[in-house]
């Protein structure tokens, strides 16, 4: 199979490249070497490289930021998904793109479905969801993966963030009334995988991790392998607090977890997050 990967110096784009199976062909491009938004280069590409399959990696994720660069945001992860649909509906390859849970408000009080209603609260989430509807309105066989609560050994993160901070300090208040799935960049990548070795039907599909924790439960798990495996010599004290104590430019969805019944039923497990902290935070030390 050949690839072309967007965004692949991303979490995501890394891990992707890491578990490629034997046989496969991949055009890994960054946004220096392909910019999505730009309809002339990514039918340029495509044209040349002709894949079987579009894995787009690429998205604005500055949440915070997205707030005061509208355009910028719907510039990435709404035409730029748009154009990846259009070049690939042109040449003949299949389309995965990654959306999120921000798709959602959080109101919920169980885990989100694929076809739930979707009312994100910021300009990150509301980006995304056009992103996804421009792709579905220009290629409904297209694979759209949500996901939610991204880490890994890669780029910038909730766990590298907890582990420079708990060197820093003794005492953390962390966020304890947001709850979701952590989700290992490892793991999406390899559903990815599975459901194009699948050839899976196209549309929407729920993918992350299997147990669902608040921000400071997360932080806590993160701390205590930290620990176990020497990467810590004391784990801080974890204080939870509110959403309200810890303001930020855009509102996050107080609850997010998604549900994976629909994935799973393409031989594609949850998210063992825990799992994926114990093998890679060891290499931090």
């Amino acid at each position: 199979m050949r690839v072309l990967l967007t965004g692949s110096r991303g979490q995501l784009g890394s891990c992707f490249q890491d578990r490629l199976p034997a046989g496969w062909e991949i055009l890994a491009t960054d946004s220096e070497q392909l910019d999505i938004t730009v309809l002339e280069q990514v039918k340029a590409v495509v044209s040349q490289f002709k894949p079987d399959v579009i894995v787009n990696a690429a998205a604005y994720t500055a949440v915070d930021k997205a707030e005061s660069e509208h355009e910028r945001a719907s510039a990435i992860n709404q035409d730029g998904p748009r154009n990846l649909a259009l070049a690939a509906k042109e040449f003949g390859c299949r389309l995965v793109h990654v959306s999120t849970d921000y798709v959602f408000d959080g109101e919920a009080d169980k885990p989100y479905c694929e076809q739930d209603d979707t009312n994100p609260l910021g300009v990150y989430g509301k980006s995304k969801l056009e992103g996804e509807k421009a792709v579905l309105a220009v290629q409904p066989e297209a694979i759209i993966v949500r996901t939610a609560w991204v880490f890994s050994e890669y780029g910038g993160n909730f766990v590298k963030t907890m582990l420079r901070l708990a060197q820093e300090r003794t005492t953390l208040g962390i966020v304890s009334d947001q709850r979701g799935c952590p989700t290992y960049a490892g793991d999406i990548a390899q559903a990815i995988i599975v459901l194009l070795q699948n050839r899976a039907a196209g549309g929407i599909y729920h993918f992350c991790g299997d147990k669902e924790v608040s921000w400071s439960e997360f932080a806590q798990s993160i701390f205590s392998i930290a620990v176990e495996s020497g990467v810590l010599a004391q784990a801080p004290q974890v204080n939870g607090i509110g959403t309200e104590q810890y303001p930020t430019p855009a509102k996050r969805p107080k609850y997010s977890s998604l549900s994976c019944q629909k994935i799973s039923e393409n031989s594609v497990e949850p998210s063992n997050w825990q799992l994926a902290l114990s093998k890679i935070i060891p290499s931090f030390r």
